[in-house]
């Protein structure tokens, strides 16, 4: 049985940078799992994608802002781990945001959309 939601329109925010940098939902999702987990090993496993692949969207995000996203975390029984910065949090916060006040500026569109659609 197919899931009616997965079948609806939704806009998806992309920030392109000038330097072609990009910053959207899959580096959000990552910084989430990295604030659940406090670990990038761990929020790589959690979107299925290998601890290289999440480091360096990690290291990304921190070479594009002049404040870290993401900083290492020192010490405990099982080593070190990570954790979002007071700008990370900020970062994700103020991308979720930009996120819900597009999908209410364009619902009425995506509604007249969705309902010229051929299903």
């Amino acid at each position: 049985m197919t899931d009616p939601a997965a079948k609806t329109l939704v806009p998806v925010l992309r920030i392109s940078f000038p330097d072609e940098d990009r910053l959207g939902h899959g580096k959000m999702e990552l910084l989430e799992h990295i604030r659940a987990t406090g670990s990038i090993s761990a929020a790589g496993r959690a979107m299925d994608m290998s601890y290289r692949r999440a480091w360096l969207l990690v290291s990304e995000m921190n070479r594009m802002f002049c404040e870290q996203v993401v900083e290492p975390q020192r010490g405990g029984q099982k080593g070190g781990g990570a954790a979002l910065t007071p700008f990370g949090e900020e970062l994700l916060d103020r991308f979720r945001r930009m996120e819900k006040t597009m999908r209410e500026s364009l619902a009425e569109d995506l509604a007249w959309l969705e309902a010229k659609r051929s299903l």
